[in-house]
């Protein structure tokens, strides 16, 4: 009962950001795969690999508390959108702490916008202060969005994608984890 439970929720949660973005359900069960090969490659423990394919598809719930037209805007957003876009993390942070189901993966949705060099936010978090599992969905989230046709722009190809995640590697991402992640795309 608790499974399928689980399972219906993170399927509703699914299906509204997929509608959120103008993106296709599809994108879930790719990242998930990749989500889950990753973390074998890295070692994780089977609890682990478990939260983390279910972060890899939920990471950017706090999008829901955001409206659609900015979500979805192709002209560049101005200063006061872009400061919403930001707070994201820390509305997927309190809805995750609301549910039972997803307060075990709250503190990796706040986190999955910091950025190895510390640029990034909410926290400016830097290098291993990003919790893991955080450091590994950010490569993997930032791959999927480039392999993504968006409002403003056209998705890249898979060798484009995979030289901006080396060039990042380091500045925006760990950069073990990037090494991994191009060598399981690369597979």
């Amino acid at each position: 009962n608790h499974k399928s439970t689980h399972n219906t929720i993170i399927n509703s949660i699914r299906k509204k950001l997929s509608g959120l973005v103008n993106e296709g359900d599809d994108s879930f069960p790719n990242i998930e795969c990749l989500a889950e090969s990753l973390g074998q490659e890295l070692g994780l423990s089977k609890e682990s690999l478990e939260k983390l394919k279910v972060l890899s598809s939920i990471h950017d719930i706090g999008k829901i508390s955001i409206e659609t037209d900015i979500l979805n805007k192709v002209e560049p957003l101005t200063d006061e959108e872009w400061q919403m876009i930001k707070k994201h993390p820390e509305m997927g942070y309190r809805i995750a702490m609301a549910s039972l189901e997803l307060a075990s993966i709250a503190d990796y949705i706040i986190s999955h916008h910091e950025r190895w060099d510390g640029g990034g936010y909410p926290e400016g978090l830097k290098g291993d202060q990003i919790p893991l599992l955080s450091r590994i969905v950010s490569v993997l989230d930032a791959y999927d969005a480039m392999r993504t046709d968006k409002t403003y722009r056209k998705k890249l190809s898979k060798e484009e994608a995979i030289e901006e995640i080396k060039r990042n590697a380091g500045t925006q991402f760990d950069p073990e984890i990037a090494r991994v992640f191009i060598e399981v795309v690369e597979k």
